[in-house]
């Protein structure tokens, strides 16, 4: 008897509903004039239909019959509305805290744990980033001197390295000066894949196929806060003066040093994105001078994400250049551009790139690219790998002014470190600095 009950409730609930006669709700108003007295003259109104309606709705809303089966389904649809707003914040909450947790996974340092690990079972208290700056390339690091005059050397099996400081413990250490194989070496052929002789300790120092290098400035290249590779330029030795006097004569062409006032006024052309690209393209004019980026990894990568880095810089580079034409026609537009920059990708195929490990880039005087690369540089007896060559120079100077030149560079720190650089190049008289170094 409960179903027939229940039915006959809910048919009953509708037509009292429709049954029942509002109260009607009088009202007075005052009426003011100068013939009577608004206290003592009222008119009674009644409500108007639309107010009467609007109160019936709102009396409605607030309480709804539980057996309708219209509000039913609208607290069903409230329900599903309010669980699925709950699965969407705990779904963005499970993604953020993935994001999270893969973000810290990448950015720990295996090699740093496991030491540290090994450290604590043998009852050794030692911090690994001072074992790791006691190495360089296999060679013991000393410091001598403190202060401004302090200088880091590595020593071992009779050769001696300076050393500069990088500002990470990942790579603690870059060479102030490199040997690389020189591009007029007759047992070279240009464009096939080879081995270039290493500064052997039998071979030390400038010989008929090595070249010496000097370090203009360093810095991190960082993507987000993730440090990702220390990179600095070189300069070959043989080429400061050269680069010294084009420095000085872009400020002062009459003068062989810069006074402070001029240094500043050279710093910020540097550091403008317009006028640091007019710079650097004269000081990379061909035939010009020699100059190399050395990069070390600070955590383990490979050649894929080197490249993407590389190319996405060449990349930045072409879109300011047509920018500047205001949609024209630049030298980048070419096809043989196009399969140059191909080239350059196929050179980094396919390979690891462990922490600690160097990539050297070159460019000669008629601006053609060398890849160059060692795995593990504190195995002194390792060659240094040529990974390949590429003769159109307009690859290489992209790639120099991602470092060097324009609004938005892959390395802010690089790019600070080597103006820094050539502040000190430009105090001194042209021709000076070559002769300190040697």
């Amino acid at each position: 008897m409960a179903v027939p009950q229940r039915q006959t409730m809910r048919l009953l609930s509708q037509r009292l509903q429709c049954l029942s006669k509002p109260t009607v709700v009088r009202q007075t108003r005052s009426i003011s004039s100068r013939y009577s007295n608004a206290t003592k003259r009222t008119v009674t109104t009644a409500p108007s239909p639309t107010s009467h309606l609007h109160e019936q709705l709102s009396a409605g809303a607030g309480a709804r019959n539980p057996l309708d089966v219209r509000a039913a389904r609208i607290i069903d649809a409230e329900a599903k509305a309010h669980n699925l707003q709950r699965m969407r914040i705990a779904g963005m909450g499970l993604i953020l805290s993935m994001g999270g947790l893969a973000m810290v996974i990448f950015n720990l340092d295996l090699d740093s744990i496991e030491q540290a690990e090994k450290q604590r079972k043998g009852g050794q208290q030692l911090d690994a980033s001072d074992e790791g700056n006691a190495r360089f390339q296999g060679k013991e690091v000393h410091v001598i001197g403190a202060g401004d005059g302090k200088r880091i050397v590595a020593s071992g099996a009779g050769e001696q390295v300076e050393l500069v400081e990088t500002g990470t413990s990942s790579v603690p250490h870059f060479p102030r000066t490199i040997y690389l194989p020189s591009s007029t070496d007759p047992t070279r052929i240009p464009g096939v894949v080879g081995v270039a002789q290493p500064n052997a300790d039998a071979n030390p120092g400038n010989t008929a196929n090595q070249e010496e290098y000097t370090l203009v400035g360093l810095g991190i290249r960082t993507v987000m806060w993730i440090q990702v590779y220390v990179v600095g330029m070189y300069v070959r030795t043989n080429d400061i003066t050269a680069l010294q006097a084009k420095l000085v004569r872009n400020v002062n062409p009459t003068a062989s040093a810069l006074i402070p006032s001029e240094k500043e006024d050279l710093k910020k052309k540097l550091l403008d994105p317009e006028e640091s690209r007019a710079i650097w393209a004269e000081l990379l004019a061909v035939p010009g001078i020699k100059t190399a980026f050395r990069i070390s990894p600070t955590r383990s990568t490979n050649f894929s994400h080197l490249r993407d880095g590389f190319v996405s810089g060449i990349n930045n580079r072409t879109s300011e250049a047509r920018s500047l034409t205001q949609g024209g026609t630049t030298e980048y537009d070419s096809e043989e551009f196009g399969r140059s920059v191909q080239d350059l990708k196929a050179i980094f195929k396919g390979s690891n790139a462990p922490k600690g490990s160097v990539l050297v880039l070159s460019r000669d005087e008629r601006g053609t690219l060398d890849v160059l690369y060692q795995p593990k540089p504190e195995q002194g007896d390792q060659a240094m790998e040529r990974l390949g060559s590429l003769p159109d120079e307009r690859v290489s100077r992209l790639l120099w002014f991602g470092y060097l030149a324009g609004a938005k560079v892959s390395s802010q720190g690089a790019r600070d470190g080597i103006v820094n650089g050539c502040m000190e190049f430009v105090e001194r008289p042209v021709g000076s600095v070559e002769t300190m170094v040697h």
